[in-house]
Parts: structure tokens; C-alpha cells; sequence
């Protein structure tokens, strides 16, 4: 490059190390020149350049925007950095981003009550059926679309787990991942699974009774940690002394690894201010530190909770989003057969609950809830239909009579009661319940098969006997029941379907119909003339399918018909 080339605007190379850009250039004579220039730092010097110096100058390679690169690429990026940025000017981003249509009170519960409370320590506890799952998810969704959420745990009991996953993904495009065996032991090696999965579902009785899922849970942090049917994490006062659950404990855990904690729950006081204070303490253990004491403590704890009933909850259209519930009891009387078979196996129930009660008082807790379980279901199959109660007691004699011959081979307790007794995982009668919320659907199906058929408090080979002959009688019964040709159950039932109390005044259209039974395998009530009614006649029991425009009903045994799924986003009730 030559003196001659200089000219203010140029960027050159070799006046200094780095790059300069020529402000001003005064020659002198035809050997030499004055530049001025700035350099890369925003600096402006002087310097006087020589013909000497023409060897070592050199016009500095183009910088900046070329316009030369991948347009595709630049259109992705930017596409990318506006989304990144949408929640600074779209303040309800996760719901125009979600396949679903949001009712008032959740818009208000998300945006209004949750979002601005930063960090969160906060109760949902409006009515079973307001929609908390799709509140909670809105609230994740646009925490994670603010950059403000990276890692989130939702606890929640067993047979809800799934409902979870598939609602979060459904309507709001979120991958959860469910926490298994098959998960933990898919880790690898040297890391927490608590750490490799960011956004994960637990069952609460998973956590709470594993400490070495609740060490490994005790070294994470977590920027949201939601937990479902929180009410189950409960303590309760003896005296001056607080007795903690292990639900409890877990719930404390989560508290301390939680930047943002949220409780969810339909039924938040059960009646005693002193456990709802105590349950509260989970939020605000400061406020609601000690036993509770009514002139002391305040009982408002509206900052921490929003709680709203069915009959406030409108459409934007100011109507009540759950109609006017009347419910009506249809009483019919039994046949004499049915009366005998309903008095004969009442009295069965009654005299094997109270041996389960002795098991109970006796040490053997887990063996008695077995039993207690076991009646309770055929005690409900029994209310169901004749067929259904046949069937179970039949079921349960032939496994009653095997079971006596393996304890007459073996003389000890089956592996098959230990492992029962181990899935229930409890021993104390209160806590049944909530053991059998922990399953889920299939699962609990499966259990009631495998008590039903074999649960029973008999310790001796001798007792076994006397019970198999009691339930032989039983079976007699049923079948007698069963061959009459009379079930008056289904005789009421059909009456009611062709009555018009079934179709609406106005119109004279038929209702919307939902007939609940047995899940999988219902035995369902039938005519007395006709066969035993097959499975795949029943009830259609996902309830995101509706019956078929003009669908009619008729006598006889429920028919399979076309099943058409509404069309359009998911309303967010429940």
C-alpha cells in the first residue's frame, strides 16, 4: 500500500499493531505524511509515515455485517430470541402458547395470586373440579417461559401421577418425566437421578418412606417443588408435643430445597384450627411456630391462600360454570332371595371384620387391614349387582380351599399374604386409606383381586375349614339369586331409562347418561332373559368421550356405540 492511498475513511494495517481507521492525512512533500487516526479502543493519535513505511502498510480486511451468511439460521436465531423475550411485552404468554382455554378464576389464581409473589410460599386450595392441575401448570409453564424456572418437582399421590404427565404435556407441551424403579436404576453411575432429570413427577409415599431417595433429595435444590393433596402432610399436637408423619417431614424437606413452593389441595381445614395452623406451618413455619393458641396466633392466613367454592366460580359470560347439582335417591326392594343373600353375607362381614379387629389388637396390623380390605370390597360387589357378587364369592371359595391345601403341605404363612401385606405398607387402620390412594387404577384393580380372592383372618387349618363352608353356603345363595330370573336392580334401572325423567322437558332429548361399575371387567346388571352382559357393553369410562349425536337408549343390555371426541381446545374444569 502506498503514501498516495491514504484518504480519511480507509482502515489500515501496520500503523500500529492492531487496525486503525484514518481521520486525516497531511502530506509532506512526496516522501512523507501526517495521519491521524483512531484505533480499535476509540483512541485518536498522530503518526508520520514514510515511503519507507509503504512495505508494512496494508488495507485492514472488512468488518462487521456482510450479509453473506445463512438466512435460514438468522431467522431461526431471531425466531428464538423473540420467544426468549415474549414474556416482557405478552404478560399471559403460557396460555397462547397451550392448547387449552383457561376459565376466569384460573387466569385470576395464575396471574393475579401466584406469578407476583416472588419467592412463592403459597396455598391453591380452591374446590375439587376448579381446575388447580391446569393452574399449577400455567404457572410452570410461564415461569419456565420467563427464565425464571429450570428445575421443577411435582409430588403428588400415586394414583394421580399419570393424570399429571399426560395433562402436562397435553395442554401445555411439558415433558415431565415420571419417577420409577426402571428411572433410578437407568442413572448413571455417580449421579443423583434427582440431579439428571430437571422436571420430574414423584409419588409422595415413595419419597416419604425411602431415606435414601429423601438424602439424595436433601442435596438438590429445586426452582419450584408443587405438591398435590398437600392436606396428607399433616402432625398433630399430644400435649406440648408435636407428632410428625413422614409425609410431614417430607413436606418440611421440600420446603428447604423449594425457591418457589406451592401446596395444592381441595380440602385444606378438616374441622381443627389447631392441625390446619400446624399444616400451614409448612408454608410459614416463623408465623405459625408452636402449639396453636386462639388469643395469640391469627387464624387469617389470607397472604398464604386462596380458596374459592364451586358457586363462585363464573364463565366470562358471568354464568356458573358447574350447574345446580339435585341429587335424588331411587330406593327399590329386594327380592326375598336378594334380602337372604344380602342378610347372609352382611353377617359373614361382620363376623370376619371383628376377627381382623383381633388380628389388629393382637400385633398383626398389616394382616388385619388385608382382611378389612378384602370385605370392604365384597361387601361393595355385593351392592353392585348379583352377578358380580356370584362371581367374587366363587373366586374367593376355590382360593380359600387351595389355600387350605398349601397350609395343610406347608403349615406356614403363603408368601403370597407377606407380599400383600407389604404393598398395603401399613399396619394402622387410619392410615388404609391413604396407603390405597397411592395406587392407580390398574394397580388397585389388581390388589382387590389378589385380596378379594385370598385375604382371610383364619390362623389354623380348622378355622380355614369352617370359613370355606360358610362361603360355600354363600355361593348357593348367589346362584339361586342368580337363576330366579329376577334382579330387581336392573329392573328399576331399566324403568328409569325409559322413564321421561330421563329426557329434558323442553326438548324431550335424552340426558347425558354416566353409569359407573367396576372398572376393566364389570359385571353388570342384565335382563333376566338374556345372557350375562360382556364387558365391552359397558360404560365407556374416559371421561373425555361423549355419547354420539342422537344416541338413544333402549331395554336390555347397554350397547357399544359410536364414541365422538369434542372438537376444539380443552376447557380447563375438572
Amino acid at each position: 500500500m502506498q503514501l498516495d492511498d491514504l484518504v480519511p475513511g480507509v482502515r489500515v494495517s501496520g500503523v500500529l499493531p492492531g487496525d486503525v481507521s484514518i481521520i486525516a492525512v497531511h502530506p509532506y512533500g512526496d516522501s512523507a505524511v501526517e495521519v491521524t487516526y483512531k484505533d480499535g479502543d476509540g483512541e485518536v493519535g498522530q503518526q508520520i509515515l514514510y515511503r519507507a513505511d509503504e512495505a508494512k502498510l496494508g488495507l485492514a480486511a472488512a468488518s462487521g455485517v456482510t450479509f453473506e451468511g445463512d438466512g435460514t439460521a438468522f431467522r431461526l436465531a431471531a425466531e428464538a430470541l423473540r420467544i426468549k423475550l415474549a414474556g416482557q411485552h405478552d404478560t399471559m404468554l403460557a396460555i397462547t402458547t397451550s392448547d387449552l382455554e383457561p376459565l376466569p378464576h384460573q387466569i385470576k389464581a395464575v396471574y393475579g395470586e401466584l406469578l407476583p409473589r416472588v419467592p412463592l410460599r403459597f396455598l391453591l386450595a380452591d374446590d375439587p373440579g376448579a381446575g388447580k392441575t391446569i393452574m399449577a401448570g400455567l404457572y410452570i409453564k410461564e415461569l419456565a417461559l420467563r427464565g425464571d424456572l429450570a428445575r421443577c418437582l411435582i409430588v403428588t399421590p400415586g394414583g394421580l401421577v399419570e393424570q399429571w404427565q399426560d395433562e402436562l404435556y397435553e395442554k401445555l407441551g411439558m415433558r415431565f418425566e415420571l419417577l420409577t424403579t426402571d428411572l433410578i436404576g437407568a442413572t448413571p453411575a455417580g449421579e443423583q437421578v434427582f440431579t439428571a432429570h430437571p422436571l420430574l413427577i414423584t409419588r409422595m409415599d415413595q419419597l416419604a418412606r425411602n431415606d435414601d431417595l429423601l438424602a439424595d433429595l436433601e442435596r438438590t435444590d429445586w426452582d419450584l417443588v408443587v405438591v398435590d393433596e398437600a392436606h396428607r402432610m399433616s402432625a398433630h399436637y399430644y400435649g406440648n408435643e408435636l407428632k410428625t408423619t413422614r409425609r410431614y417431614e417430607l413436606g418440611r424437606l421440600l420446603g428447604r430445597v423449594a425457591r418457589h413452593f406451592l401446596l395444592m389441595t381441595g380440602t385444606p381445614h378438616a374441622g381443627k384450627e389447631e392441625d390446619f395452623q400446624t399444616f400451614m406451618a409448612l408454608l410459614d413455619p416463623d408465623r405459625y411456630e408452636g402449639r396453636f393458641r386462639r388469643d395469640e396466633h391469627a387464624t387469617n392466613p389470607g397472604d398464604l391462600m386462596c380458596r374459592r367454592v364451586k358457586e363462585e366460580l363464573l364463565t366470562f359470560e358471568g354464568r356458573p360454570i358447574f350447574p345446580e347439582r339435585r341429587a335424588y335417591t331411587v330406593p327399590y326392594q329386594l327380592s326375598p332371595l336378594e334380602h337372604e343373600l344380602y342378610e347372609a353375607v352382611t353377617r359373614y362381614v361382620r363376623t370376619e371384620m371383628n376377627r381382623a379387629d383381633q388380628l389388629r389388637q393382637t400385633g398383626e396390623g398389616r394382616r388385619g387391614n388385608t382382611v378389612g380390605f378384602a370385605l370392604t370390597v365384597l361387601q361393595r360387589r355385593l351392592a353392585s349387582s348379583s352377578e358380580a357378587s356370584l362371581r367374587s364369592l366363587e373366586r374367593r371359595q376355590q382360593r380359600l380351599e387351595l389355600r387350605l391345601r398349601e397350609m395343610q403341605e406347608h403349615a406356614a404363612t403363603l408368601p403370597d399374604d407377606r407380599r400383600i401385606e407389604e404393598r398395603l405398607g401399613t399396619d394402622a387402620v387410619e392410615d388404609l386409606d391413604d396407603a390405597l390412594d397411592e395406587f392407580g387404577a390398574d394397580e388397585l384393580e389388581e390388589l382387590e383381586e389378589q385380596v378379594v380372592d385370598a385375604a382371610t383372618a383364619a390362623r389354623t387349618a380348622e378355622e380355614l375349614r369352617h370359613e370355606i363352608a360358610v362361603v360355600g353356603e354363600l355361593v348357593r345363595l348367589a346362584r339361586s339369586v342368580r337363576h330366579s330370573g329376577t334382579d330387581k336392580k336392573w329392573t328399576e334401572l331399566r324403568d328409569l331409562l325409559l322413564s321421561g325423567e330421563v329426557r329434558d322437558e323442553a326438548t324431550g332429548a335424552l340426558r347425558k347418561i354416566i353409569v359407573f361399575t367396576e372398572p376393566q371387567h364389570p359385571e353388570l346388571p342384565r335382563r333376566p332373559d338374556q345372557g350375562a352382559a360382556r364387558p365391552d357393553r359397558g360404560c365407556r369410562r374416559d371421561p373425555w368421550w361423549y355419547p354420539a349425536p342422537g344416541a338413544s337408549c333402549r331395554a336390555g343390555p347397554l350397547q357399544p356405540g359410536p364414541r365422538v371426541r369434542r372438537p376444539g381446545r380443552h376447557r380447563c374444569g375438572r
